[in-house]
């Protein structure tokens, strides 16, 4: 009887021995599976983000030498000077924004036909509503609304604070939501599950609204409409990517143009200048900083409360004083060139009138400072100038008088002329940024957080600066803060603390790189200002999957993307691994392929351990290299067999080549004209010392105008393109433009090389 319990009880021990055993190992596979899971969904992020920042440095990059080129050339016609200032700094009058734009949308008429919703002003929360469901089933609002809805919007900016100001006391509780970059799925979905905007639900949108996704312009719409009907619950800043110049690269302008093709160019002149009016900063309860992007160790939060925001219009661009210098002086000219024109006041002597200036901005201040109205062209000119003038001939007639009289002459006191007059009354009354107010505005929209002590220039991103955690606690402790909320950075789980949980990025764009990458997030703020996260994925798809399904989809997108670069710069990866093949064998290493794909992108990705997805065939644990090369070319290929040479630089330079395109074409048309071919060649030409004729360029404009309509379309852009570097590539390298010596004054077209 013992003996047989004392069995029963050594076999129960030996299974349980087998189960704590089977467990372990399950365990320890689970833990490795994970593991190698996690990893791959790191290498997959690593892959995107250093994509993604590549793409901005590039978008720097340009525009500095655009920058340059306006900044060195000058003008030898008006019609050059209009283009060059239109191309890169946009000129924006107050008259031209209160006056004009009301009629740009009153004189537009909505057909009976049309079935979309509706706006009338003021507006009440159920056309906010409505126009939430109207985008829902992919509704589109008339162009008039648009506009009339973007004018109400900038009144109502205009009169806000740099620094909103927000409490809890007044609401239950406040919502903070980052990036939303076109995704209205994710801007309905936060409004489904945490509410829709009420007095009793505040919301607070940290920037970047726009660009990437394809809905930018409906959230825009849904934002300031919800903005203008809960004036005091309902707060935007601004982002990086509320600029124009940004919006050039990321597909924000593209959209606006093709939803909106006759009125496009009027809706995205008026948000120039409502992004301008966008507030820089939320406070909330005086504890919580929420910004866009980040501080510095010069950020200064009272120079940012003060200082005038709508001067600063883009962040990828600072005046530099010989530019203000330039155009001061082109302006004194225009003045001059353009009293002449009009006739001189009676009471001026007629043989020494005085060059009259146009009309400039009264001195009466507005209640906000720094802000300015402007005097309507028909008004009489100012007294001030008026009494200047009188006075000035009163002089002269004595003086005349004197010396008929026999008495000396008395030397005349110099004094400013009109038009320099003109140029410091406009500098007194409508200041530009200094370089430290710029300077702090690209801190506060560009930066992220590091790990490391300090605070360096942000080079991944081209912008802004890397602060770090002893950055964060001294601009908590200087302003009795006690919590930074950021956006500005794509996070795999919508939300990431940093800095011993004093920094919290929040990102709202679920799916942003590809459907499972990440998920979006928001977070809640109550009278105790502890921060509650929400993490939602919009797309539905995703919840079918699971997580190894979503990481190898995820994964297989980022391979491509990261193909497609090293297809684009296969050939200076070609010269690299040339370089590590000096016996010329036609074989490279592994740890010699890593270190010169990496020479070349600049990506800082862990190449050997990315290895088995990108090298599948190994000689002795060598590479192929041109083997490898060619396969790359393979898979890129079109069916019209364009040289991989050829289809490489297409790749490498399709995005700046769409930039260059937008850029050229300044009013927005999506054609280039005649003239600014001609203007954008001339600004080439001189840079780069090519002597070239009008003529030329117009033969070269018209042999690009495929279709011959008059215009260069896009497409006919791109073609031109193909076609120069076909001819370059099937030729000497002396045939191609790059090689053109600046004695060459003959002029070639696309295709005849």
């Amino acid at each position: 009887m013992g003996s047989g319990i004392s069995t029963q009880h050594h076999f129960a021990f030996q299974n349980a021995e087998k189960a704590f055993k089977a467990a372990a190992l399950i365990q320890r596979w689970y833990r490795r599976y994970m593991a190698r899971l996690e990893m791959r969904r790191h290498c997959t992020w690593s892959i995107f983000q250093s994509i993604e920042y590549a793409g901005q440095q590039d978008q720097v990059k340009l525009h500095n030498f655009f920058s340059y080129l306006v900044d060195h050339v000058t003008p030898s016609s008006h019609n050059e000077r209009d283009f060059l200032t239109r191309m890169l700094t946009e000129q924006r009058s107050p008259q031209d924004s209160e006056m004009e734009n009301r009629s740009d949308y009153e004189s537009i008429e909505v057909p009976d036909s049309y079935t979309g919703p509706r706006l009338s002003f003021p507006l009440l929360p159920d056309h906010a509503t409505a126009l939430v469901e109207a985008f829902r089933r992919k509704q589109r609002l008339h162009a008039r609304y648009v506009l009339n809805l973007l004018h109400e919007a900038r009144k109502h900016l205009v009169q806000l604070p740099n620094i909103n100001r927000v409490s809890t006391c007044y609401s239950e509780e406040v919502t903070v939501c980052g990036d939303l970059h076109g995704q209205l799925d994710d801007l309905i979905f936060i409004f489904y599950k945490n509410g829709l905007p009420s007095p009793e639900r505040a919301y607070v949108f940290n920037g970047d609204f726009v660009d990437r996704g394809k809905d930018s312009v409906e959230i825009l719409m849904v934002l300031f409409a919800f903005m203008l009907v809960y004036p005091k619950e309902f707060h935007l800043n601004r982002g990086n990517h509320e600029d124009h110049m940004v919006n050039l690269r990321y597909g924000f302008t593209k959209e606006v143009m093709h939803k909106y093709k006759i009125h496009g160019k009027k809706i995205l002149k008026l948000l120039q200048d409502v992004f301008c009016w966008l507030p820089l900063a939320t406070l909330v309860d005086e504890k919580v900083l929420i910004l866009h992007g980040g501080v510095s160790d010069r950020t200064d939060l009272e120079l940012l409360a003060k200082l005038d925001r709508h001067k600063i219009v883009s962040t990828m661009r600072y005046k530099t004083r010989k530019e203000k210098k330039k155009q001061a002086e082109e302006k004194g000219k225009a003045n001059q060139t353009g009293s002449a024109e009009r006739p001189s006041p009676w009471f001026l002597p007629q043989s020494r009138s005085l060059p009259s200036s146009p009309h400039r901005p009264s001195t009466h201040k507005a209640p906000r400072a720094g802000r300015s109205s402007s005097v309507p062209c028909g008004v009489p000119p100012d007294p001030k100038e008026l009494s200047h003038r009188v006075r000035h001939s009163v002089d002269l007639e004595l003086e005349r008088c004197r010396q008929q009289a026999g008495f000396p002459a008395i030397r005349e006191r110099e004094e400013p002329s009109a038009s320099e007059s003109e140029v410091d009354s406009d500098a007194e009354e409508q200041p530009e940024p200094t370089p430290e107010e710029w300077r702090q505005v690209v801190d506060i929209l560009w930066s992220d957080p590091m790990a490391q002590e300090g605070c360096r220039a942000n080079t991944v991103r081209g912008g802004g600066c890397y602060f770090g955690p002893n950055v964060t606690e001294r601009l908590l402790q200087k302003y009795n803060l006690q919590l930074l909320i950021r956006s500005h950075e794509c996070k795999p789980e919508g939300y990431e603390f940093c800095h011993g949980r004093k920094v919290l990025t929040i990102f709202s764009a679920s799916n942003y790189y590809e459907v499972g990458s990440n998920r979006g997030a928001y977070v809640k703020l109550g009278p105790d200002l502890t921060p509650h996260i929400m993490q939602f994925q919009a797309n539905k798809a995703t919840h079918t999957l699971t997580m190894r399904q979503r990481i190898s989809r995820v994964e297989e997108s980022a391979l491509r993307a990261l193909r497609e670069k090293l297809f684009a710069h296969s050939s200076d990866i070609l010269v690299e691994f040339k370089k590590h093949d000096k016996d010329e064998t036609g074989l490279i290493t592994l740890s010699d392929w890593a270190a010169a794909v990496e020479s070349v992108l600049h990506l800082g990705l862990p190449w050997r351990m990315l290895r088995p997805q990108l090298v599948s065939s190994l000689t002795d644990n060598k590479l192929a290299y041109k083997s490898w090369l060619e396969n790359l070319a393979k898979e890129k290929l079109s069916q019209q067999n364009i040289q991989s040479s050829l289809l490489e630089t297409l790749y490498r330079n399709r995005s700046n080549l769409e930039t260059i395109f937008r850029i050229i074409d300044s009013d927005h048309s999506g054609s280039i004209s005649l003239d600014e071919f001609r203007h954008t060649w001339k600004l080439f030409s001189s840079h780069m010392n090519i002597d070239i004729t009008d003529d030329c360029i117009c033969d070269l404009a018209r042999s690009i105008d495929f279709n011959k309509d008059g215009h260069i379309d896009i497409n006919e852009f791109l073609e031109a393109f193909r076609l120069v570097e076909q001819s370059c590539s099937g030729g000497d390298v002396s045939d191609c433009p790059q090689a053109t010596d600046s004695s060459n004054s003959g002029c070639s077209s696309p295709g005849a090389h």
